[in-house]
């Protein structure tokens, strides 16, 4: 019998996740008390917001449902392990939309995970290897928490970086948010070293150790730290690579397709819109993005991008016909799907762009 009330809701709470409707009786037998005490743990549940639902009958039984809010969970052993590894096997990898929560939800996870269930996860990680495609910087998933519960209780970070140039350093930083790219994760931090504002690529940052000293945010000089990002990687590619494009689309539809450090498009008239943004080197990646919005464009530069989306454009319809080759004898396509033309290629193009 458990005669310590909290430690008793807590249990009967981990009984009540589990998707199934539980007799009063079945409760009350395997916490080992009376179904009155039964009722009123679940009275107090609900006080605690848990939306805990009875139905009618001899025995009566209850069952945990959907409510308004999220309310906290409580897991097993095997729960709690198996929910780690998931975050952990995909917190090393940026997954648009869900990838800062992942790490949050990671972070708050191990920071209660026993040292035996640790060392669990930690075996089934070093015994496991995701196939991944490749086009991402890998990260360690202990960086990106270190980094996280950094951010979130305000906390001096120290840790080494490793430029692109191959030049170590040391840094110390006040973290102020971790961004995802859809590709790489970045640290917007203030440098207390430099005094002034750094990104920093994470997949480069090693030994990353939370000081303990607690310090008071500083106003970031743009609205916020996905707006610096983008700021700051056009800062320092804009002299080489500026991505400028024309949508057929509206440019709420297409902000909502492209990763946040684009920025965001130009509205123009006709339901179109226009977009200028950094570019970087990853022009064949943007070119494959590009292909893939589900809307009509027009790239106006770099040239570099220009003939790359040309290439793809080329080696799509080449596909395309000889699909319909395999099919059909190679007859004519009266669809335009197969000659290149605009209906059926990648992207328009223009500019100087090499043939």
């Amino acid at each position: 019998m458990t005669t310590d009330t909290p430690a008793r809701l807590l249990q009967l709470l981990s009984l009540l996740q589990t998707p199934r409707e539980w007799p009063g009786g079945e409760l009350a037998e395997r916490l080992g008390v009376s179904r009155r005490t039964v009722r009123r743990d679940i009275d107090r549940l609900r006080e605690l917001g848990y939306p805990v639902q009875a139905t009618m009958g001899a025995d009566g039984g209850y069952r945990l449902v959907a409510g308004k809010a999220m309310p906290p969970l409580v897991l097993d052993d095997e729960e709690a392990v198996a929910i780690a590894v998931g975050l952990r096997a995909g917190a090393g990898h940026a997954i648009e939309g869900v990838d800062e929560a992942s790490v949050r939800a990671l972070a708050k996870l191990e920071q209660v995970l026993p040292a035996r269930l640790r060392h669990r996860v930690a075996t089934l990680q070093a015994a496991t290897t995701p196939l991944t495609s490749g086009d991402g910087a890998s990260v360690a998933p202990e960086t990106l928490t270190v980094m996280a519960s950094a951010v979130a209780g305000r906390e001096r970070l120290r840790f080494a970086y490793r430029a692109g140039d191959g030049t170590g350093t040391r840094r110390v930083t006040e973290p102020y948010r971790l961004v995802s790219t859809g590709r790489r994760w970045y640290l917007v931090a203030y440098d207390l070293d430099r005094a002034d504002w750094r990104t920093f690529r994470v997949d480069r940052v090693s030994e990353p150790f939370a000081t303990g000293a607690r310090f008071a945010p500083r106003e970031l000089p743009t609205g916020s730290a996905a707006e610096y990002l983008r700021r700051s990687v056009y800062q320092r590619h804009q002299e080489t690579y500026t991505l400028g494009v024309t949508f057929a689309a509206p440019a709420e539809a297409v902000a909502g397709r492209l990763p946040a450090w684009f920025g965001a498009p130009e509205p123009l008239d006709g339901g179109r819109c226009r977009l200028r943004a950094p570019l970087g080197d990853q022009v064949e990646w943007v070119a494959m993005r590009l292909a893939t919005l589900g809307c009509d464009f027009t790239v106006h530069e770099p040239a570099e991008l220009v003939r790359c989306v040309r290439e793809l454009g080329a080696r799509l319809s080449r596909a395309a016909a000889g699909g319909d080759g395999e099919r059909g004898g190679g007859g004519d396509d009266r669809s335009g799907r197969g000659g290149g033309g605009s209906d059926g290629g990648v992207g328009a193009v223009e500019g100087n762009g090499p043939a």
